[in-house]
């Protein structure tokens, strides 16, 4: 049977459009979608379970892969499967997910899975623009509780004009690369790294992608209403109890505000907070406790936010007792690690992280191998967040995808400011080893420290800031470098890094709806000025980049050189380049540049000798004596018919001085002329014609004898026949040959 398809198209207004089909593909899922752009193609399902899960939390899934057939290619590597996800993928389903996860109801606890997969690629096409529409447009298809469309753009400024879903190409000419995530009425996320952009730039980007954003959203309502929107399921709600809460509130209410007004450390706090629990615990019977105490804790901890919001929206004042613009105390410290190629530490109140950064050559880039993208970075930065860090002992996974997430925001924010002419490849590894806030902007703040502390040349030195905001609706109050508690109860996280003259990169998670502009302007200039005090605190420790790398760091020296002369300096199999790495302690790594068709020789050496040594043996495999010129050798070998000297200018590059050359006078031994070791000057010939080797001389620079008469030349073609005998034995020149009897 023919399946029946439905299919809704969104103009891009400059030629291009997306499409969204549904009814084709996956009908067993609860909604299922292929969103086209091009040559492009996802397919994402959604599915939820009907049961609830035994969790206090929304279950949810999201999951984005890139098939290689997509591309037409293979997976790299022995096993030719898809495995574990890539960053790259990751990034993208973190993307999607702080879009979704809060517009699903707080006691729907099925557990759900959105599924997202790149069936087909187009390079001018980049596919993670398109998945939070793909995802929102199959949730529109199913039954789940939702409570409003989404969808999500990227926005880039090419040449000073706003594009959406720009092709990869045009993102490498833009100065903004921004996601945004929204429904019709409010942006809930931004993510993104722009070249030094103001506040009102960023702003207006933000506009821009969301006046798209609600185009794509009429979309997916339109194709909803052509399939026939499904009636929302029923689901297990969580049970209320006024009473209860009531009786809650009025027990902890004023409690919990005095303690949040105390200004303690998070310590003190959460053991006085602890302290209160277990009193309203306490206020109830044994009975009472088994019919409805697990509503207790969700009730007291709703009691709990409520206080400490109020607190902050009535009195401007905040847990830890700063105002709400204040920034933490700061203390910082650069090469604290002896061996390392440089290191810092940034501590902001209760947060802390050191950063290290290693140099390289560029063998050790950071391959990036995805059916949408391949090629290589050569400056990246790791992030890694151990549970001690919060106090807490939790087995180790391997990386999270939080880490992936926050580990590339702190790289978009730094790698603009890594000078294009660095010759190394740079790897930053930031350990969270305190956290109670922001720990991303503080491996911003240690990684720009570090980079400089290295002798990495920045541009400009980089700085980061979290931003909160909590808000009845009525009023508001923006919080500058907010509390790992201020996150959780507030409305708003927003990341932001610059250097003094301009944003670098930014990450906003909103949790309220319909967020007016004029709040988040006012958020934007408020972490200005914490970013820029922030920023005056990292140039008090080191001022500018150290001059030169360390002593025990490895220095990188590059040469180019004609691409024919590349096999000789590797050798045959490798044995000229591993012999000089060898001898010189030196790591050397050739690449051929496409563009100019020379070779690039990178030179990565602690010691200037080793250094030196490696340049001495390029410059000798270039060198190419010029028709006659004098140079000055040096013998090292002696033969019965010349000396093979050496040319001083180019250790290594040989050639003979025949015996004839040596002096105008008849020479019978070398060893009459020239000894071993000895220093002398010859003029260069070019080659012999006739015996098609290089020839040099000595006699040629000397003054020639008086009465000096030179020996005929030999002809070579006189006698040549004369008196030889053929195969035969007979005598060719006889003419009397007579004829043999046959």
């Amino acid at each position: 049977m023919i399946p029946k398809v439905f299919r809704e198209v969104i103009d891009l207004g400059d030629g291009r459009e997306i499409s969204i089909e549904t009814g084709k593909l996956a009908k067993q899922a609860h909604g299922s979608v292929v969103v086209q752009m091009g040559k492009t193609m996802l397919l994402c399902t959604v599915v939820s379970n009907y049961k609830a899960s035994p969790v206090d939390f929304l279950p949810l899934t999201v999951d984005y892969r890139e098939k290689f057939a997509a591309a037409g290619r293979y997976p790299g590597g022995f096993f030719k499967r898809e495995a574990r996800p890539s960053d790259g993928e990751v990034l993208t389903m973190r993307l999607v997910d702080r879009v979704l996860r809060p517009l699903f109801p707080k006691d729907y606890h099925n557990e759900v899975q959105v599924m997202i997969q790149l069936m087909s690629h187009d390079e001018d096409v980049m596919p993670d623009a398109l998945a939070g529409l793909a995802a929102s447009a199959a949730i529109q298809l199913s039954d789940f509780p939702f409570e409003t469309p989404i969808s999500e753009a990227r926005v880039a400024r090419v040449n000073g004009e706003f594009v959406i879903n720009p092709s990869r190409a045009q993102l490498e000419e833009s100065d903004i690369d921004m996601m945004i995530g929204a429904s019709a009425d409010s942006v809930m996320m931004v993510e993104g790294e722009m070249l030094e952009c103001s506040e009102e730039e960023m702003i207006e980007a933000i506009k821009f992608a969301h006046e798209s954003i609600k185009v794509q959203i009429a979309a997916q309502v339109r194709l909803a209403e052509a399939v026939g929107k499904k009636e929302v399921r029923e689901y297990e709600t969580a049970e209320e109890n006024e009473e209860l809460g009531k009786k809650i509130h009025d027990l902890s209410y004023d409690k919990c505000y005095a303690i949040a007004k105390q200004g303690t450390s998070k310590a003190e706090r959460s053991d006085a907070f602890a302290a209160v629990k277990e009193e309203v615990i306490a206020s109830f019977t044994e009975e009472e406790i088994e019919e409805f105490g697990h509503l207790v804790g969700a009730y007291y901890n709703k009691s709990q936010k409520e206080a400490v919001r109020e607190l902050t929206l009535s009195e401007g004042s905040r847990l830890d007792g700063r105002k709400t613009d204040e920034i933490r105390p700061i203390w910082c410290e650069v090469d604290y690690l002896p061996s390392t190629h440089g290191s810092a530490i940034f501590t902001r109140g209760e947060t802390q992280a050191l950063a290290t950064v290693t140099l390289g050559t560029s063998r050790e880039a950071n391959k990036i191998d995805m059916p949408s993208y391949e090629g290589e970075e050569t400056f990246y930065l790791h992030y890694n967040f151990p549970p001690f860090c919060t106090g807490e002992a939790r087995p180790l996974r391997g990386t999270s995808r939080r880490e992936v997430g926050h580990g590339n925001l702190a790289q978009r924010a730094l790698k603009n400011m890594i000078p294009t002419d660095c010759p190394y490849t740079v790897r930053v590894v930031s350990e969270v080893l305190e956290s109670n806030g922001s720990s991303s902007m503080a491996t911003v703040c240690s990684g720009t420290m570090a980079l400089m502390d290295a002798g990495v040349q920045l541009t400009k030195p980089v700085s980061g800031i979290a931003m909160g905001l909590i808000s009845d609706g009525d009023r508001y109050a923006v919080l500058s470098d907010i509390l790992g508690d201020e996150d959780h109860l507030g409305d708003m996280d927003f990341k932001v890094t610059g250097t003094a003259d301009g944003i670098t990169a930014c990450q906003m998670d909103i949790k309220v709806k319909g967020l007016p502009y004029e709040i988040l302007i006012n958020a934007l200039n408020q972490a200005r000025d914490g970013r820029l005090h922030i920023l005056e605190k990292l140039t008090d420790t080191i001022a500018q980049p150290n001059g030169d790398v360390k002593s025990h760091a490895p220095k990188m020296v590059t040469r180019t050189i004609p691409n024919e002369f590349i096999g000789a300096l590797i050798g045959p199999g490798g044995k000229v380049i591993q012999e000089m790495q060898k001898e010189t302690g030196c790591t050397i790594v050739i690449n051929e540049d496409p563009v100019t068709e020379e070779g690039i020789v990178e030179i990565l050496g602690t010691g200037q000798e080793g250094i030196d040594a490696v340049l001495a043996k390029i410059d000798s495999i270039l060198f190419k004596p010029v028709k006659g010129e004098v140079y000055e050798v040096k013998v090292i070998k002696m033969l019965d018919f010349g000396a093979v000297v050496e040319y001083m200018d180019a250790p290594g590059n040989e050639v003979l001085l025949h015996v004839s050359e040596l002096a105008w006078e008849r020479t019978e031994n070398v060893s009459d002329v020239v000894n071993m070791g000895d220093i002398l000057k010859v003029k260069y010939f070019g080659q012999d014609p006739r015996t098609r080797k290089e020839k040099v001389s000595r006699k040629a620079l000397l003054e020639k004898p008086e009465g000096y008469v030179a020996r005929p030349p030999r002809d070579n073609n006189r006698g040549r026949n004369s008196g030889r005998r053929d195969n035969r034995g007979r005598d060719n020149h006889r003419d009397d040959r007579k004829p043999r009897d046959n």
